[in-house]
């Protein structure tokens, strides 16, 4: 799914930017070989109105360079270390809320707002405490990138978006909702409760086109937080 999504984003920046028609013409090769890799992952027998929806989301010059979304969560804490979470009215799963950045808003502002939007809860941001990729931690299929932020509640019970939300609570570790067992418990929790660690992220990998790159040697120890 990760090469299908890199090589279609290659190749629509591609279109964007050439002006000759015959690298349109191999672009348009390469989305349509693109389709079918991503086809095959998700297991879907037709590939063609993938490339259709590519094709239509093209455009010119700067405007047509290909990057993943972005989103903005919030990990919301009270007095008693507990978790503010939802139930996702599209997904059912449990989340700490999150939502699309928009565009006028700093990172910061967008996660009071989410927080606000989806339970009624005031909160203040605290610091950053994660930057990851939404394909790499299998969240969704969508190349998306997140920004979480610890927050510190400001009080209100939680009352869950009548669109966007099934439910929504605090939730101390040790009762977490059935079903939820999230990657990012430990972060959040340690977080919460006030534990100093480093901005989570995803350490570069070695690619297969670059094998004589190593990664590792090249970056301070300090500047790698764990393997995802």
């Amino acid at each position: 799914m990760r090469w299908g999504e890199a090589l279609a984003s290659i190749a629509r920046t591609g279109i964007g930017f050439t002006e000759s028609l015959y690298e349109k013409e191999r672009y348009e090769e390469v989305l349509s070989l693109a389709a079918e890799i991503r086809s095959a992952a998700a297991d879907q027998p037709e590939p063609g109105p993938q490339v259709e929806e590519w094709i239509k989301s093209i455009e010119p010059g700067v405007a047509g360079y290909v990057t993943p979304k972005l989103s903005v969560g919030a990990v919301v804490g009270n007095e008693k270390n507990e978790i503010l979470l939802i139930q996702r009215a599209d997904s059912e799963a449990w989340m700490f809320p999150t939502g699309w950045a928009d565009v006028g808003y700093s990172p910061a502002e967008v996660a009071v707002k989410e927080v606000w939007e989806e339970t009624r809860v005031r909160c203040e941001p605290v610091r950053l405490i994660a930057v990851f990729d939404a394909i790499r931690q299998r969240i969704t299929r969508k190349p998306f990138y997140s920004m979480v932020f610890l927050c510190r509640s400001l009080g209100g019970d939680p009352v869950p978006h009548p669109l966007e939300c099934l439910d929504a609570g605090f939730f101390a570790e040790d009762n977490l909702p059935e079903g939820c067992s999230p990657w990012w418990s430990g972060l959040a929790f340690g977080a919460i409760r006030g534990e100093q660690t480093d901005v989570f992220f995803e350490p570069p990998r070695q690619v297969p086109w670059e094998k004589d790159l190593v990664i590792d040697e090249m970056l301070p120890e300090k500047a790698m937080p764990g393997k995802a």
